[in-house]
């Protein structure tokens, strides 16, 4: 049974700091792109970062560019998202999710090319 589960979550200030942890389990996925998206009450899940398989790759939403980063680690079946310059449109829920596809350099952007999901990790940033 693949779980994937997300940490690392929780409320912080405006200009903080988050570094959420999204462990796999069930299945090794170091061949496979790796996502985090995220959903605000009342808004469209949407995908913020998003890295290759080998870390190679990767492809950020356009308002957390220089301020997100994603990472991997293949041998620990875990991928990462630093959250520097917080800011309260970053509140929502975060999920981490893989990709349907095997090996594929191309890194996509839509919920519907990813298979598993994780349960969500709150974040929370106030002012």
């Amino acid at each position: 049974q693949v779980r994937l589960v997300e940490s690392g979550g929780g409320l912080v200030q405006t200009g903080g700091s988050l570094r959420l942890s999204c462990a796999a389990s069930g299945r090794t996925f170091s061949s496979y792109a790796m996502a985090w998206f995220r959903q605000a009450p009342g808004l469209e899940r949407e995908i913020v970062a998003a890295i290759n398989w080998n870390g190679g790759r990767t492809y950020y939403l356009g308002s957390v560019k220089d301020r997100f980063t994603i990472s991997r680690d293949n041998a620990k079946n875990s991928v990462y998202l630093q959250m520097n310059s917080l800011k309260s449109e970053d509140t929502a829920v975060y999920y981490c999710a893989v990709d349907r596809n095997r090996g594929s350099n191309y890194l996509p952007t839509s919920q519907g090319d990813y298979e598993y999901w994780g349960q969500g990790t709150q974040v929370t940033v106030s002012s």
